[in-house]
């Protein structure tokens, strides 16, 4: 089986379960949270949420999938996915978004197309 953009990510940080970080995180990698954090994260790629993972604050990434929960404001610049046990009570804005059957979703949620236009501006900046 092919893997997922999110397996192949690389910088790959972890939360990890029975860890409890209040703080800022800034990476040009993705992350990984099944412990708790509060705060707010600004990532270039991804942010995976486990089941067991709880996070409360401000974040902005590239691409997103939550199977835990959050509260706060979540900004995904291109593909948001909300799995089966997520829990989200936010202000979402994001390109494209998919709500799976039994997730639930409370707060508002943007969608604008024009933000893989900002992460096309990010990733010109790099080069």
């Amino acid at each position: 089986m092919a893997k997922t953009e999110l397996e192949q990510a690389n910088n790959f940080s972890i939360i990890a379960l029975g860890t409890d970080l209040d703080g800022t995180i800034k990476s040009n990698g993705s992350l990984r949270i099944a412990g708790k954090f509060n705060g707010n994260i600004n990532l270039s790629e991804y942010l995976y949420i486990d089941q067991t993972g709880i996070a409360e604050g401000e974040i902005t990434c590239k691409n997103a999938k939550i199977n835990g929960s959050f509260k706060g404001k979540l900004i995904v610049q291109e593909h948001l996915e909300l799995l089966t046990s997520a829990v989200v009570e936010a202000d979402i804005s994001t390109n494209k978004i998919v709500i799976n059957e039994g997730a639930i979703f409370t707060g508002t949620c943007k969608m604008d197309s024009s933000m893989n236009q900002m992460s096309d501006l990010k990733n010109n900046e790099k080069r």
